[in-house]
């Protein structure tokens, strides 16, 4: 071989080398960069975690498949780009597809195929959208269903604010995805159920009462009633204690087993009123709403958080069934705006709430903070600026529907119904003597780090009755209007986010910008843009094959 032929066969072998072991290379050593501002390819570090520790195959189907509108087509983007990222880490382990369920043969296996979907908790969405110039409407299913060693769990994609324009609950649907696909991971693979203790013998609503809310909290968790009056000794071995509108005094022996409890690093969901009142009564001139004596005023003082004695009014609100007359011998009931049902669309930053569609309130107080070392209060639930607070004595009538929901008379600006609070809590009874009777083993004056949720509405987990057959409706469901809020959904992030043991809550940080396009500019430029991007490209490669050639022209024609 000349020396020409063989410096070109050793540049051919050094080239295929070099790529060969650059392929080895990435195999074994692989990485990302993720050049977005708001690291939407990036995954969470406890998300990481969790895939990959899995040790057998989990199996996710996505049910966003066939035609869609351009808008769930971003949110059926999104999800197979976080799959993508989960079976980067997860591996084999990790198996996806997505379907479209509208291909069920027959229109009784399609409609049997829904109720299918339905029945595992995923709900339809039916949208309309154009289709070559006409209106198309279409049953789409925005969810997933995962398998687990033969157990199925159905999540829905599609959250957030429905109070919000489409495109903004796309959006907060999209930047939840992370979260709502890990935990639904996680919570499939338990096995040892979390426990959760339920507080009664203080005139608790009954049982009935709280269906919605028991049967959503067994739907994932292992839940226990705790007649707290006959108890004997501290209250061990629950992760969360949930308190549920009580109306009668807790004793002393009762409040300090409470708070031995939050001393032992125990969490604390309450649900509380501050007034009573009889809606039976409300009727022409009304009733009075009275102050609750539960005796644990003192205890959520020394914790941060004040209970006002008051209720408050705001003008947005739900909406309540009054008699207004008569038509023939029929009773005439209509459906009018109630101010002391608040309908919260405004939050707090915090996970628990983030994208948080409206939650129903009927009957709250406002809350203040007060001095607690080392406590950290987070605001949770806020009226809007059309808010009115009453002091006790607090008349409460039907008859105030007729004139009082103006604006101008709800000026007492936005409240706050619901708090967090974390950290290392004092005891109510440091430095002072347990009630008698106590059992004071472990007890501590300066707990360990607890969380403390506080709701100033006991009715925020009752649920109510249908209509048609009188079997209680989920939690957060409007026997009147049907309308179903959130309520349900703010006790799985409560629970979750204090139980959460490595962080899996933080995933729900990620955020997502919307970057619409200027449609002014894009009206006045449209054209010229799309020639440039048209264009442009092709005179930059004729450009640059002219350099080209004329540079091997001039090498050449020296030789």
């Amino acid at each position: 071989m000349n020396s020409r032929s063989l410096y070109q066969f050793l540049v051919f072998f050094v080239g295929v080398c070099t790529v060969f072991l650059a392929n080895q290379l990435a195999h074994r050593y692989h990485f990302r960069w993720d050049l977005t501002e708001e690291k939407r390819y990036t995954l969470h570090p406890s998300t990481i975690n969790g895939l990959e520790q899995l040790t057998e195959a989990i199996d996710i189907e996505v049910f966003l498949e066939g035609e869609l509108p351009s808008n769930f087509r971003r949110l059926k983007v999104a999800v197979r780009e976080t799959l993508e990222q989960f079976a980067y880490y997860g591996g084999d382990r990790i198996q996806f597809r997505f379907s479209d369920p509208s291909l069920a043969l027959g229109t009784k296996a399609r409609n049997e195929y829904y109720r299918s979907l339905m029945n595992k908790g995923i709900q339809p969405s039916n949208v309309s959208y154009a289709k070559n110039g006409q209106k198309t409407e279409k049953l789409i299913f925005p969810g997933a269903l995962i398998t687990y060693q033969g157990r199925e769990l159905g999540i829905p994609l599609l959250k957030g604010n429905t109070t919000l324009s489409i495109e903004d609950m796309l959006n907060q649907s999209i930047e939840g995805v992370e979260y709502e696909l890990s935990a639904g991971i996680k919570q499939i693979q338990s096995i040892n159920q979390r426990k959760i203790g339920l507080i009664t013998g203080h005139g608790e609503p009954d049982t009935t009462d709280l269906a919605g809310m028991t049967n959503a909290i067994l739907s994932k968790y292992d839940l226990f009633r705790i007649d707290l009056p006959s108890r004997k000794s501290l209250l061990m071995g629950y992760d969360v204690i949930i308190i549920t509108k009580p109306v009668r005094a807790f004793g002393e022996v009762e409040k300090y087993y409470l708070d031995q409890y939050v001393m032992n690093g125990g969490n604390l969901l309450v649900f509380i009123d501050a007034l009573s009142v009889d809606m039976s009564q409300a009727s022409g001139s009304g009733t009075l709403a009275f102050p609750i004596e539960t005796n644990l005023q003192d205890l959520f003082f020394r914790y941060g958080v004040r209970i006002n004695g008051n209720y408050v009014a705001d003008v947005n609100c739900g909406y309540t069934p009054v008699y207004t007359g008569s038509v023939g011998e029929q009773p005439r009931i209509e459906m009018l705006p109630w101010p002391y049902s608040p309908i919260i669309t405004n939050y707090g930053k915090h996970l628990t709430v983030k994208n948080l569609d409206a939650t129903w309130f009927r009957g709250a107080a406002t809350l203040d903070t007060v001095k607690a070392e080392g406590i950290r209060k987070t605001p949770l639930f806020i009226t809007s600026e059309n808010t009115k607070v009453f002091s006790p004595p607090v008349q409460v009538s039907y008859n105030d529907l007729q004139d009082k929901l103006r604006p101008e008379f709800f000026t007492s600006g936005s409240k706050v119904l619901g708090y967090l609070l974390e950290g290392s809590f004092t005891s109510l009874y440091a430095n002072r003597f347990a009630p008698r009777g106590a059992d004071q083993n472990l007890r501590k004056e300066k707990g360990d780090p607890a969380k403390i949720m506080i709701i100033s509405d006991g009715d925020f987990v009752r649920n109510d009755y249908s209509l048609d057959n009188k079997n209680p409706l989920p939690m957060g469901k409007d026997a009147y209007t049907e309308k179903a809020y959130a309520n349900e959904a703010f006790l799985y992030n409560a629970l979750d986010y204090m139980l959460d043991d490595y962080g899996l809550m933080l995933s729900r940080n990620k955020q997502v910008k919307i970057r619409p396009l200027n449609k002014t500019a894009l009206i006045r430029e449209g054209t010229y843009w799309r020639w440039l991007n048209t264009l442009g490209p092709l005179v930059v490669l004729f450009v640059l094959g002219m350099v080209i050639h004329i540079l091997r022209h001039k090498r050449f024609s020296k030789i």
